[in-house]
């Protein structure tokens, strides 16, 4: 087995557990950046993925199954944007290359996101795996997963042969979360937007390798480990319940205000506040898990509140008590958005 992007947190707790289950004979990681954390037994080589050397890596491991976890939305050390974009989408690209080229290659799994759907005021309540977006993203990590996608469609028609499982996740968050929502709950004060308060869906980091696992393994009798599966904890919480339980206040700003402070944290390297994390923390985002638990035989150890309160436990105590931040959101909750009449909704705990 060949895993890529071994160097963050969550791709090397991967290739640690992965070398547990007794199918597994060999793992070789690969990532472009030596990690700082241990591998276990697995045989580590520091390979770009954007380089066409990703090929003669691939096909000296021999490795019958390749999980790329290289496809994310925060950058690694020091790098930007552009050559994120670079490793999420030329990465893939020149992998995917390498893939088609190796007659040894039986299975193949790719983390995507839920970012593929966007957000939109026209979204439908719940997206399916089927489900076309309203507005496509236009860019940041949303329009990555996007291409890259395609680029993996394309894959499948060409080598029918091989077994192909995308894991669309929904917003990962746990102790060790490492994601630009992560970074703006961890903010001593949320920015929101002035009459929105969005259903979120997350999902916990221990679950991620679950199903990460399921999905690299031939599948059990009565599932297939093929196909693109929406994978989320059960329920949704709202923005307000979510600042409820961080015990951080909020600070609801119209939409101007909002994607300019976004700017200003970015420049100030605060948080990763892009356009696409706004326009979620504007219209939110809910996908349906039905393919997860009936097709991919896997349900989640966490639910959504059960997710988000072990992130919470894990970042310790915000400024403000829960019950103090609790009142001041249902005032702010309960007052009308300028020019509209309308009250915006919330949803008490």
């Amino acid at each position: 087995m060949l895993v890529t992007g071994v160097a963050r947190q969550l791709g090397g707790r991967f290739v640690r557990r992965i070398q547990r289950d007794p199918e597994v004979d060999r793992v070789v990681a690969v990532d472009a950046v030596r990690p700082e954390h241990h591998l276990g037994g697995a045989d580590f080589v520091e390979a770009d993925i954007r380089q066409p050397t990703i090929a003669r890596v691939l096909a000296e491991s021999g490795a019958d199954t390749v999980v790329h976890l290289d496809v994310t939305g925060t950058p690694l050390g020091g790098g930007g944007r552009a050559s994120l974009k670079e490793t999420n989408v030329i990465g893939t690209m020149q992998l995917l290359g390498a893939c088609q080229k190796s007659p040894n290659i039986r299975r193949l799994v790719v983390k995507s996101s839920t970012n593929v759907y966007g957000s939109a005021s026209r979204d439908p309540a719940v997206f399916t795996e089927s489900t076309p977006p309203k507005s496509l993203p236009s860019g940041g990590f949303a329009k990555d997963t996007v291409e890259v996608e395609g680029y993996v469609r394309g894959f499948a028609r060409r080598r029918p042969d091989v077994a192909v499982c995308v894991l669309r996740f929904a917003n990962i968050l746990g102790p060790a979360a490492d994601s630009p929502l992560a970074s703006y709950f961890a903010l001593p004060v949320l920015p929101t937007v002035f009459g929105y308060d969005p259903r979120l869906q997350f999902v916990h980091e221990d679950d991620v390798i679950d199903v990460l696992r399921i999905g690299a393994h031939e599948p059990r009798r009565g599932t297939l480990n093929s196909g693109t599966f929406n994978v989320a904890g059960d329920g949704v919480l709202l923005l307000s319940q979510c600042s409820r339980r961080l015990g951080r206040p909020t600070v609801p700003l119209l939409l101007p205000a909002v994607t300019w402070a976004g700017s200003l944290m970015r420049t100030l390297g605060m948080s990763d506040f892009s356009p696409e994390q706004i326009r979620l923390l504007t219209h939110g985002r809910v996908v349906a898990t039905d393919q997860m638990r009936e097709t991919l035989g896997f349900t989640p150890k966490y639910s959504t509140a059960e997710t988000f309160a072990d992130f919470v436990r894990s970042r310790g105590p915000g400024l403000l008590p829960p019950e103090t931040v609790a009142r001041a959101v249902d005032r702010i909750a309960a007052l009308p958005v300028p020019g509209s009449g309308h009250v915006p909704a919330h949803g008490a705990d």
